[in-house]
């Protein structure tokens, strides 16, 4: 279950992330308030998370795939555009975390 709790922060976080794109420095009401839900169930969802899964291993899981996830929708929504060293940057974080929960003890639940 805390793998879905984690999903379910990953997608609340980039959630209220995109927000935080359109509130426009928090003067649009409607995506303000899509910022304090989406982060608000984040920071839930993680809090749970964190009971099961060791701090830095669901921070980095958290973290890199929100980066990506973030990084998408960036680029298919708001235009953001993704050069070779960007790509290669992206694949080295998934390729950090990837080393972290395949091989390290560390991410041993």
């Amino acid at each position: 279950m805390p793998y879905v709790y984690l999903a379910i922060a990953i997608l609340a976080e980039t959630f209220g992330t995109s927000c935080l794109k359109l509130s426009d420095g928090f003067s649009r009401l409607w995506p303000t308030l899509g910022v304090l839900v989406g982060y608000g169930i984040a920071f839930y969802f993680l809090s749970l998370v964190l009971r099961d899964i060791p701090t830095g291993v669901a921070y980095a899981i958290w973290s890199a795939v929100g980066i990506v996830l973030i990084t998408t929708i960036g680029w298919l929504l708001f235009g953001q555009t993704l050069d070779l060293p960007a790509i290669i940057g992206l694949g080295l974080i998934v390729a950090g975390v990837l080393v972290l929960n395949l091989l390290s003890r560390t991410a041993t639940l």
